[in-house]
C-alpha cells in the first residue's frame, strides 16, 4: 500500500472514532451476523462493522464479496437505507484495489438509492466519495463541484464532523493544483470545527496537512510549528504510526535546512518507530533518506549499509519506487568510493526499475481514461433520458393546452434543450479527442515494454497467455574484457557507451523485425521469429547480427582514432524451440525460456571477437542461402553442452 493510501486510512479511522482492532473484536461480529435469533438490526450492524473495520482496507476483495452478502440480504427485506451503506463499502473497496470504474458505478447506485428514500447524510456522503474518485483521476472541477455540494447539505443538517470531514477535501483538492492559500484556508477552517467537537486525531492530521503547505512554500519555521504541535498530541494519543510520520516529516524539515545532525536524529526516530510496529514501507522510505544523510555527509560506508537493508525491505512489499530511489543511493555512494562496478550494477537496477514505473504508469493512464470514458457514456446516457422525459411532458403540454403562448414557450423551450445537447454534443465529442489522443499516448508507452501482438492481447484479456515456438533465432552479444575495460572509464562514460551500442543495436533489430528481449549487464539479447513466426526470420536474424558487428567494428576505428577506449564484442546464435511469455504481473517483462536460449549463450561464449558464431542447427537451415558465407570451425567444448559443431558466418 502507498504511504498516501496509509495516511487516508488513518484518516478516515480517525473520523470514525471507534476502536475495533484486535481479531477477537471482528470474530464477535461475525458470531453476531451468523445467529439467526438475533434481530435483523443487530445482524446488519455486526455485519456492517465487521466488513468496513475488518477488510474495506486491508482485503478489499474480501470486502466485496460480503458487501453483497449484506446488499442481498438487506434487499430482500426491501431495507434501501442498508442496501446503500453495502454500496458504499463496495465501492471503497474497489477504489482501495485501484479500480476507479466500478468504484464509480458502486458510489453512484448508493447515491441514487439515498436520494430515493432522501437520506441526506447518507448523500452528503456519496457526493463525498464520487468527489474523492474526481480528484484521485485529476478532474478538479467535477471533484469540487461533488465536494461543495455535500459540504451543503452537512450545513443544512448541522452534521460537523461531515463539514469539517469535506472541508479538509476542498483543502486536498486547492493543494493538489498547487493554490496553497486556498487550501490553507480550508485546512485552518478544518483544524478550528475539530478543535470545537474535541476530535484529537483530526486536530493532529490537519496540523500536519498545514505543515505539508508551509514546507511547500519553504517557511521551514513555520512548518517546524505545527509539525510538533501535532507531534506532541499524537504522542499524548499514543498514535504510534502518526509519531513516526511526525518525526519523518520533522527531519525532513531539518534536512531541507542542511542541519544534518537534527534531521537524522528525527528519522532514525521515525525508522526505529516504525519497525516497532511492523510498519514496512515507513522503515524503507526512513532507511532512504538516513542512506542520503550520511551521503551528504561524505560516510559512505554508513549510506551504503542503510540503503541497502531499506532496498531489501522494499523489494519483499514490491515497492517499486523505493526500489529504484534506493538504488540511486547505492549508486551515488557507490560512485563516490570509487566502485564503478557496484555503481553500474545498482544503475542497471535502476533502469529496469525505472521501465517497471513506466509500465505502471501504462497501466495507470489506461485505468483513467476507462473511468473517463464511462464517466461520458453514463453522462450521455443520462442526457438522452432527460431528454425523454422532457419530450414526454412537453407533449402532454400541448395536448392539454393548445395556447399559443405556450406553444410559443415550447418551442422556445425545445430550441433551448436543442442547442443545450447540441452543446453536450460538442462536449463529449471534443472529450472524446482528448481520450483518444491520450489512449495513442499511452499505447505508446506500452509497446515500449512488449511488442504489438503481446500488448493487444493484454489490453484485451487483462493477461497474456505463455506460448510454445518450434523455431525461434537467439542473439546473444557481449563485450569482451569488459570489468578490466570500465576500470578505466569513469562511470559517465560506462553507461554513455554501453547506451549508444544498444540504442544502435535496437534500431538494427527494428530494422529486421527482431524483437529484442532484455539486457543484461553488457549483454544484449534478442530474437526472430516471435512474437510473429516468419518464414525469412533466420535469415533476418543473421542479418542483424552482422550488422551489430560491423556497426562495432565501426565504433573500435572511430573510437581509437580519438585515443578512447572501444569495446570488442562476440556474438553468437543458435536456433531451436523456445516458450514466450509475461513475467510478473506488476513489473512485467517479456521474455524468453527454454535449453535453446542456453546454448545460444554459449554460442556467444564459445565465439570471437568480430565474428558472428552459429550453431550447427543455424547452420543446417541457411546454408543454402547464396547471400551468406560460412567457416567451419568443426567441434567446439561449451560449458555444460560438450562439444558443438559451430561456423562463422560472414556476407559475400
Amino acid at each position: 500500500m502507498k504511504k498516501s493510501q496509509i495516511i487516508t486510512l488513518l484518516i478516515l479511522l480517525a473520523f470514525l472514532g471507534t476502536n475495533l482492532n484486535a481479531q477477537s473484536n471482528l470474530d464477535s461480529l461475525y458470531t453476531i451476523w451468523q445467529d439467526k435469533t438475533q434481530a435483523d438490526s443487530s445482524r446488519i450492524k455486526a455485519l456492517d462493522d465487521y466488513i468496513w473495520f475488518g477488510y474495506v482496507f486491508s482485503q478489499p476483495d474480501r470486502a466485496i464479496v460480503l458487501s453483497d452478502t449484506l446488499y442481498e440480504f438487506s434487499r430482500k427485506r426491501k431495507l434501501k437505507k442498508v442496501m446503500a451503506t453495502a454500496l458504499n463499502m463496495k465501492g471503497m473497496a474497489y477504489y482501495n484495489k485501484g479500480d476507479y470504474v466500478m468504484s464509480f458505478k458502486n458510489h453512484q447506485r448508493s447515491l441514487n438509492l439515498r436520494k430515493e428514500i432522501n437520506n441526506k447524510s447518507g448523500i452528503a456522503s456519496s457526493m463525498n466519495n464520487l468527489g474523492m474518485i474526481y480528484n484521485g483521476q485529476g478532474d478538479y472541477l467535477n471533484a469540487l463541484d461533488l465536494y461543495e455540494k455535500s459540504l451543503k447539505i452537512h450545513e443544512e443538517i448541522g452534521n460537523k464532523l461531515g463539514i469539517t470531514k469535506t472541508v479538509n477535501n476542498i483543502g486536498n483538492v486547492y493543494n493538489n493544483q498547487g493554490e496553497s492559500l486556498q487550501a490553507l484556508a480550508y485546512y485552518e477552517r478544518s483544524l478550528n470545527i475539530y478543535e470545537e467537537i474535541g476530535s484529537n486525531d483530526g486536530v493532529a492530521n490537519t496540523l500536519n496537512n498545514i505543515g505539508l503547505i508551509y514546507s511547500g512554500q519553504k517557511k521551514f519555521l513555520k512548518a517546524l510549528e505545527y509539525y510538533q504541535k501535532g507531534l506532541s498530541i499524537r504522542e499524548e494519543n499514543e498514535d504510534k504510526k502518526g509519531i513516526s510520520m511526525s518525526f519523518s516529516n520533522i527531519g525532513d524539515i531539518y534536512l531541507s535546512q542542511k542541519d544534518y545532525d537534527k534531521a537524522l536524529e528525527n528519522i532514525v526516530k521515525s525508522f526505529e518507530i516504525s519497525s516497532e510496529i511492523g510498519d514496512k514501507l515507513g522503515s524503507s522510505v526512513s532507511l532512504n533518506r538516513i542512506g542520503l544523510i550520511y551521503l551528504k555527509q561524505g560516510n559512505n560506508l554508513k549510506a551504503i549499509t542503510n540503503c541497502k537493508k531499506g532496498l531489501d525491505i522494499a523489494k519483499e512489499i514490491g515497492a517499486i519506487a523505493w526500489q529504484e530511489k534506493l538504488c540511486s543511493c547505492l549508486y551515488d555512494a557507490y560512485k563516490a568510493q570509487g566502485n564503478g562496478n557496484k555503481a553500474l550494477a545498482y544503475h542497471e537496477q535502476m533502469l529496469v526499475l525505472s521501465d517497471s514505473l513506466q509500465a505502471e504508469e501504462t497501466s495507470k493512464k489506461l485505468q483513467q481514461m476507462e473511468f473517463t470514458k464511462q464517466v461520458l457514456a453514463d453522462s450521455l446516457v443520462q442526457v438522452e433520458k432527460n431528454l425523454k422525459v422532457e419530450m414526454t411532458h412537453q407533449t402532454e403540454v400541448r395536448k392539454k393546452d393548445k395556447n399559443k403562448n405556450i406553444a410559443l414557450g415550447a418551442g422556445i423551450f425545445f430550441l433551448l434543450l436543442a442547442s443545450g445537447f447540441y452543446g453536450r454534443w460538442r462536449y463529449v465529442k471534443k472529450s472524446k479527442a482528448i481520450i483518444e489522443k491520450e489512449k495513442d499516448r499511452s499505447d505508446n508507452l506500452l509497446l515500449n515494454i512488449l511488442p504489438a501482438e503481446i500488448a493487444e492481447e493484454l489490453k484485451i484479456k487483462g493477461k497474456a497467455d505463455a506460448r510454445d515456438f518450434d523455431l525461434v533465432s537467439i542473439i546473444f552479444t557481449d563485450f569482451k574484457s569488459f570489468t578490466e575495460t570500465s576500470e578505466k572509464l569513469t562511470a559517465k562514460e560506462l553507461i554513455g557507451e554501453i547506451n549508444h551500442c544498444f540504442e544502435a543495436f535496437d534500431h538494427i533489430c527494428e530494422k529486421y523485425g527482431i524483437e529484442k528481449i532484455k539486457t543484461i549487464g553488457d549483454a544484449y539479447m534478442a530474437a526472430g521469429g516471435l512474437p510473429v513466426p516468419s518464414e525469412n526470420s533466420i535469415k533476418n536474424t543473421v542479418l542483424a547480427s552482422l550488422e551489430m558487428q560491423e556497426f562495432i567494428t565501426e565504433r573500435i576505428i572511430e573510437k581509437r582514432a580519438k585515443n578512447e577506449i572501444p569495446f570488442e564484442m562476440r556474438l553468437g546464435i543458435h536456433t531451436g524451440p523456445v516458450v514466450a511469455g509475461i513475467v510478473g504481473v506488476k513489473k512485467f517483462q517479456y521474455d524468453i525460456w527454454g535449453d535453446t536460449v542456453n546454448t545460444a549463450s554459449r554460442m556467444e561464449s564459445s565465439g570471437a571477437v568480430g565474428k558472428v558464431n552459429i550453431s550447427q542447427v543455424t547452420y543446417e537451415l541457411i546454408k543454402d542461402n547464396s547471400d551468406f558465407t560460412f567457416k567451419s570451425r568443426g567441434k567446439i567444448e561449451a560449458k555444460g553442452k560438450g562439444e558443438i559443431e559451430m561456423y562463422f558466418v560472414s556476407k559475400v
